[in-house]
């Protein structure tokens, strides 16, 4: 036997908060929770010399389309999947206690149930020694996994439930193991924001909530603390139950400026990705600005309607490449179009618009009659806020834009990113609005915000 610890690399996709794993050792590789683009995966083992022998999941994802059934028909890997998970694949079920065997590792389940009902964790055994468990959505680094995903009918059983697992992990479990979670890295599958990089049992003694708190501390704050998840979410289970189809990341139909024009003026959804000082300098008349950037796909997907033809438009081809990925990894399949190039250009004969960018300090210095538009989360405003500033979270703005007041507004969040996106939907109604894009920290540095005072 081998006695040396496996390879265990991570796979970051940092634009859902999430992390794959691909564990080799003496040639074989497991992987644990892959993301639908299995090209990553498929090339870290060629890298690594490893042929993949089996796909584990910790849960049904319901934050991304699984990648887990076509790597596994890809390469001929086993495919293991929880127990009572009701799928429509052929995969082996795995409950309390199986072990599944990949040269000499051995990877325990222990069912966990919090985040679903049915959610299990790998324990990575060389021999008798466990040297690492893969979590997926339950204990996280310094947090665990939500509850409420299934239903407000299950949060306070799921809820006591994932305090138990996280309990059962640390007791069952020495204290210098590493622990590898799926979630937690800026997923909205995470109850309350994690923190650190890397972490041990001992570690998450110290600093989880499971932990440290009594069984109803916990659940009662994990339950108050829940806020708004991506609308998106409600497809992601069942579409990860039936069976992803296999991706394709083939290049969207250019679409000309007619055929743009066209798009918009049938209610379609043309989107630019450009920087947002780009969007709000020149943008056609009737788009959708979402910058391309690490939150693009999680705020696309809350606010896009689901099923409704999506037309991209970028600086380069490699813009648009990148979003069809990022959009496939949460089942946007094959946008209809895309358009590359300046944006007159691309305006033909149509109407090119464009809003004001400004700052916090621009906001303190003006003496205008505006409306403040907060876009940030009920919780976000409630811990501090610009007084009288009117609090539309971005997720709700397409059905309440009715109520923002007439007249100029000017529009924030936290850093500029939501806010952007909401600007561009109320360009879209030809109101007049300025972008603040700027960091709220400075809106309090400056004294706008006196709420707390």
């Amino acid at each position: 036997m081998s006695t040396t610890n496996p390879d265990i690399a991570v796979i970051e996709t940092s634009s859902l908060g999430d992390r794959s794993y691909l564990i080799s050792h003496d040639g074989i590789a497991v992987v644990i929770d892959p993301q639908r683009d299995i090209d990553r995966v498929l090339a870290l083992a060629a890298d690594k010399n490893a042929a993949i022998t089996h796909v584990l999941e910790t849960h049904i994802h319901n934050d991304y389309v699984t990648g887990g059934l076509e790597l596994a028909r890809t390469t001929g890997a086993e495919y293991v999947v929880p127990e009572g998970d009701p799928v429509e694949y052929e995969r082996r079920s795995v409950g309390d206690g199986d072990v599944v065997a990949a040269g000499s590792a051995q990877f325990q389940v222990m069912h966990t149930p919090g985040h679903t009902h049915h959610h299990v964790s790998y324990v990575l055994r060389l021999g008798d020694k466990p040297v690492a468990i893969f979590t997926g959505g339950s204990m996280l680094y310094g947090s665990t996994g939500r509850t409420d995903l299934l239903g407000s009918e299950h949060t306070d059983e799921l809820t006591h439930a994932q305090f138990h697992s996280v309990r059962r992990i640390a007791a069952e479990l020495p204290a210098d193991v590493e622990v590898y979670p799926t979630h937690g890295f800026g997923s909205f599958c995470s109850a309350t924001p994690t923190s650190g990089d890397s972490s041990t049992i001992g570690e998450q003694q110290q600093s989880n909530p499971a932990l440290t708190q009594d069984e109803q501390t916990y659940v009662d704050e994990l339950i108050a603390g829940l806020s708004a998840y991506p609308a998106y979410y409600a497809h992601m289970g069942v579409i990860n139950t039936e069976g992803p189809a296999p991706i394709d990341l083939s290049t969207p139909e250019p679409a000309d400026p007619d055929e743009l024009r066209r798009r918009i003026d049938d209610g379609q959804w043309v989107v630019d990705l450009r920087a947002r000082t780009a969007f709000a300098a020149g943008h056609l008349d009737g788009s959708l600005g979402f910058e391309l950037s690490t939150t693009f796909v999680t705020y696309l997907g809350w606010l896009y309607q689901w099923g409704a033809p999506l037309t991209l438009i970028g600086d380069t081809s490699d813009q648009i490449e990148d979003a069809t990925r990022e959009l496939a990894r949460i089942g946007i399949d094959r946008p209809s179009g895309s358009a590359v190039g300046e944006i007159h250009s691309l305006a033909g004969d149509g109407h090119v618009r464009s809003y004001e960018v400004s700052d916090f300090a621009g906001l303190a210095a003006t003496d205008s009659d505006i409306t403040v538009l907060d876009t940030r989360q009920q919780s976000e405003y409630a811990d501090g806020h610009i007084p009288g500033a009117v609090n539309i979270p971005l997720h709700e703005l397409p059905h309440r834009l009715a109520e923002v007041p007439d007249g100029d507004v000017w529009v924030h969040c936290a850093s500029g990113y939501r806010a952007s996106i909401a600007a561009s939907l109320l360009d879209r109604e030809h109101r007049t609005v300025t972008l603040i894009d700027d960091d709220y920290d400075h809106a309090t540095n400056l004294g706008l915000d006196t709420s707390k005072t």
